[in-house]
């Protein structure tokens, strides 16, 4: 199974070569029906394996623009098989036949739609997953299966992206040129993990800004000439902050929550081993009403600021580390978030629900940073907690996601509110959702307002909202 992979990156990569004009995909994708027809029959003529011989196979049918395209099996693929569509390929590439590659690229991706069904499937038993190809260095290509969304349109960025993927919609093509030196792993979840999706169509994510108070102090340093600045916490608090995120955790399984999230920064070294005992302690039948995932306030340690994912058993499904530092000005000076990077971006795929991502504050407003992450995975929600002054930037950056199919949820907290920056606190969170043409406008974005006495320095610990994403 890995040489058709390795033979679909290859593909790829010759298509996505700079010497290939991105005007090759603006052009195809306007091709006429008797022209795609012909590039199928030129297909056809020479590898007639690829599709359905309809008086042998009519129940085997799959039809594409009055072609069968045969739902390939692992049999199939033999030594005659690779050898045919080997010899095929070269000829194509030398002769620069750009128009039947993609085209014999849209036939593979149909034709392996079973089989790559199957290997989500797979995928969901490993701890983490790893691209299908082995030739990802030599080709700069990575292929993954592709989870659906149902709130992604089948022709995603084909208005604002001349790529090569607008035309694959069974396999996510990763390519390193986009990722640059980001390191990928990719998580595919199991069906039980949101068990009532594949008939709701939806899930609902709940979010908390938790307190006002902040249980750390920010200490300065200087090296190398730069100033930074580093968080410590203060353990006395840590029982109470505990405590309280529990109580979250429950109010959210109360309201039949499936994703909960906190925001930056709250978090502290025994957070992570204290929520993940209490889940443990549940029983199986309880465990069932806890959101399914659990993005816990991030904590900074280590010179690393970090978000801890769990599911509703306790055990943690990965940790996100933020990558872009921020920048902390105070009059005639500013400090540097002393963060170092490790380069690991953690993918969570569910079939319906696309891919998801945590962007932590800084690295969500990084817009160079986010387009990369959104432009190689195809995110479909992005995960945005925050401890940020202000929610001007983020704001802005919404609609750039919805442009691309993608939703996401952001989570400020009262623990960052400064006195004269009232107006920037009025909502401590946003949804912004992609909704459907004939929606009405106001759902796109779910405003989260803050409670009446933040600014007054009333804290009572009980905000909490809710929101619903569906699909389009």
């Amino acid at each position: 199974m890995v040489r058709i992979y390795n033979i679909i990156a290859r593909l790829c990569s010759y298509m996505t070569n700079p010497c290939i004009d991105e005007s090759v995909f603006v052009r195809y994708s306007c091709i006429s029906a008797s022209a795609k027809e012909k590039i199928r029959n030129e297909i056809r003529n020479s590898l007639g394996f690829l599709f359905v011989d309809k008086k042998k196979d009519s129940h085997k049918e799959n039809r594409d623009e009055g072609f069968l395209i045969r739902q390939l099996k692992e049999d199939d693929m033999d030594g005659s098989f690779f050898q045919a569509l080997e010899r095929y390929i070269d000829f194509l590439e030398q002769q620069s036949y750009h128009f039947i590659i993609i085209g014999l690229l849209q036939v593979l991706d149909e034709g392996l739609k079973t089989l790559l069904l199957e290997k989500i499937r797979e995928c969901q038993s490993d701890d983490f997953s790893v691209v299908l190809n082995t030739n990802r260095e030599t080709t700069g290509i990575g292929i993954l299966p592709r989870t659906s969304c149902v709130w992604e349109r089948k022709h995603r960025l084909s208005h604002s992206y001349n790529r090569l993927d607008n035309f694959l919609f069974n396999m996510l093509m990763l390519e390193n040129s986009i990722l640059g030196e980001l390191i990928d792993k990719h998580y595919f979840l199991k069906n039980d993990v949101f068990p009532d999706f594949a008939v709701r169509k939806e899930i609902k994510i709940a979010v908390s800004p938790l307190r006002m108070e902040r249980g750390f102090s920010v200490d300065d340093y200087e090296k190398d000439m730069v100033q930074y600045f580093k968080i410590n916490y203060k353990s006395e608090s840590f029982s109470e902050e505990n405590q309280a995120v529990w109580q979250k955790i429950l109010t959210a399984s109360e309201n039949k929550s499936d994703i909960i999230v906190f925001p930056e920064m709250l978090g502290n070294p025994e957070m992570k081993n204290y929520i993940s005992a209490k889940l443990k302690a549940l029983t199986e039948e309880e465990q069932k009403n806890i959101p399914s995932l659990i993005f816990l306030p991030s904590f900074w340690n280590n010179y690393q600021n970090t978000v801890a994912i769990l599911d509703n058993r306790g055990s943690v499904i990965c940790s996100q580390t933020k990558q872009n530092p921020f920048r902390l000005e105070r009059p005639e000076t500013c400090f540097l978030e002393g963060i170092k990077q490790n380069m690991v971006v953690n993918i969570l795929h569910h079939e319906g629900i696309g891919r998801i991502a945590v962007l932590i504050c800084k690295d969500f407003i990084t817009t160079k940073y986010m387009e990369q992450l959104m432009r190689c995975f195809k995110l479909t929600l992005i995960i945005v907690p925050s401890f940020s002054t202000g929610s001007y930037d983020f704001r802005q950056s919404f609609d750039l996601c919805a442009h691309d199919d993608c939703n996401v949820v952001w989570i400020n907290t009262c623990a960052a509110f400064q006195r004269g920056k009232e107006s920037n606190f009025k909502n401590i969170g946003y949804v912004r959702k992609r909704i459907g043409r004939n929606d009405d406008e106001s759902q796109k974005l779910c405003e989260m307002p803050i409670c009446e006495g933040a600014f007054e320095g009333r804290c009572t610990h009980d905000c909490i909202f809710f929101e619903t994403i569906k699909g389009v």
